[in-house]
């Protein structure tokens, strides 16, 4: 059995090392950010708009983190990415965060949503407070306290493969 969760702020890596870990150890992927950015583009609203949105509308967290949860908590073999899955996932063998400065994030956001990089550091930080207040409001998590991971690892240290080979000794000790 293993189930893996990996999170951190936006921007630092996740989606990167989960789909690493699921190449390499044959897991299957869920991504909470995906299934977020996606309701985003079928409402044909930008990342900080939908934010807002979902700040007035709990269901749309509330939808995306209960089905993680449920996939999380029942499948086997499982890498699960989101910013809220190693508070979410009661039963993951390892919880990962990432961490990585503003401008470290900022500049691979704005390559991958081709985005001047001051509106990427803008959108990044409204995002961010959006996230925090909800998740306070929604389950009183505080999304700055790391306690709950086993291991917290710089992305802006080390790139996807090095960070693998991290985690990869770990899983090695599950």
């Amino acid at each position: 059995m293993t189930r893996i969760t990996v999170s951190g702020l936006p921007g630092s890596g996740t989606t990167s090392l989960a789909g690493y870990l699921a190449g390499k150890h044959g897991l299957r992927q869920i991504s909470a950010g995906e299934v977020f950015r996606h309701l985003a583009e079928e409402r044909g609203m930008d990342l900080p708009a939908f934010g807002a949105l979902a700040e007035t509308d709990p269901s749309i967290d509330k939808l995306i983190d209960a089905r993680q949860k449920e996939i999380g908590e029942q499948q086997d073999r499982i890498v699960i990415e989101g910013r809220l899955s190693g508070w979410m996932i009661d039963n993951a063998d390892l919880r990962i965060w990432l961490t990585a400065p503003l401008d470290c994030r900022a500049e691979r956001i704005s390559g991958r949503d081709m985005m001047e990089r001051e509106e990427a550091i803008d959108a990044t930080k409204e995002r961010q407070a959006s996230e925090s207040r909800r998740y306070l409001e929604y389950y009183r998590i505080d999304i700055s306290d790391l306690s709950q991971y086993h291991l917290v690892l710089s992305s802006e240290k080390w790139n996807v493969e090095e960070l693998g080979a991290i985690v990869d000794t770990a899983i090695q000790y599950l």
